[in-house]
This record gives C-alpha cells, sequence and structure tokens, in this order.
C-alpha cells in the first residue's frame, strides 16, 4: 500500500519539507510563529509520519499540552554533543523557565542575558560570569533547535531578551536536572 495514497500532490510536498525541517531542528513548536503551521500539518498528517519516521528508526513525541513535537531516534543515533558550557547555559535555561513560570504563570516566559549570569553566578559553578561569545554561540545554537526564541538581535546585552519554549521540557527533564544536581552537589 502506497503511503502517501489519497494525499495531493502540495500535501507531498509539504510534507517532504516539514520531514526535512522536523529531522534537522528535533522540536516543532505550535508556540512559535515560523513552526506553528508545521505543528498543525504533522497533527494532520500524523499517520503518515510515524509510520514514514518509523520505518527509518525515529518515533514522534508529540505533547499537545505543550504544542511540541520532538524526533527521537529509536538506535540512539543523531544525539547532537553539547560542550560544557553549552550544557550548562542549557540546564540554567530550564531552571528559569521553570522559575518563570510558576511565578508568573504566563504563557510566553521571557528571560534575559542578566537572568541567565546571576542564576550562572548564583550555582557558584565558576567565579566570574561566562563570556560573551561562549553564551552567544550557545543561543543561537539553541534557536537553532527551536528551543528558544531570540526577541533582540543583540545579545551582548544584559537586558536582551530571549523567549524560552515548552520545547526545553521535552529536551531537559526533570530527570536530567535531578542527575546533574547530584553530580554538582
Amino acid at each position: 500500500m502506497d503511503l502517501f495514497e489519497g494525499m495531493l500532490q502540495k500535501d507531498r510536498d509539504e510534507f517532504r519539507r516539514v520531514c526535512n525541517k522536523l529531522m534537522s531542528i528535533c522540536f516543532i513548536c505550535k508556540q512559535n510563529a515560523d513552526t506553528k503551521s508545521e505543528f498543525y500539518f504533522i497533527m494532520r498528517q500524523r499517520p503518515v509520519f510515524e509510520r514514514y519516521l518509523g520505518v527509518l528508526g525515529y518515533t514522534l513525541e508529540i505533547n499537545e499540552e505543550y504544542g511540541v513535537i520532538q524526533l527521537v531516534n529509536r538506535e540512539n543515533y543523531n544525539h547532537l554533543h553539547l560542550k560544557l558550557y553549552d550544557s550548562i547555559i542549557l540546564l540554567i535555561l530550564r531552571i528559569l523557565y521553570d522559575e518563570k513560570k510558576r511565578e508568573l504563570s504566563l504563557t510566553d516566559v521571557v528571560v534575559n542575558i542578566g537572568d541567565i549570569q546571576e542564576k550562572y553566578l548564583s550555582l557558584k559553578i565558576r567565579e566570574k560570569q561566562i563570556d560573551k561569545t561562549t553564551m552567544n554561540n550557545a543561543l543561537r545554537l539553541f534557536r537553532r533547535y527551536n528551543l528558544i526564541g531570540i526577541l533582540d538581535k543583540d545579545l551582548l546585552k544584559e537586558e536582551s531578551r530571549i523567549i524560552l519554549y515548552d520545547s526545553i521540557l521535552m529536551a531537559v527533564r526533570v530527570e536530567d536536572i535531578k542527575r546533574v544536581s547530584d553530580m554538582l552537589a
């Protein structure tokens, strides 16, 4: 049976485009205006995506509550290996996400560079702040994977704002935070 039987040509073209995007960025967020249409397309064509990606060894993890779709490789291939500071910044972003979500109860969680630096110093990992190049590179990497959005172009200023997408909940799970916390202790 043809996987695309009954699918219009424009939907087949969209399927190919969205599949490639999903494989390159791993997360599709309804919250992000740039991927919102892809989120709804995947949801409409979910069985086709699941069958096609399943043959390739991938699983779609869909969290409808948060509006996030994650592509996971069942064979443990295609993982991104982060540098130490990238990992630290990602964990800090996840912690800030939880803190801001609890205190503000807003749909969009926005932090700034100063919040990240302040949290880093409070964790007493090092005596000085994260350098601007390392911070800039890490944030641009996380934006590429649809974990954050950059609201202000100049990331060198402390007041530059970043939106944290709900996909960060799937990228850094509670177990990951506990494991790192235990290691730091």
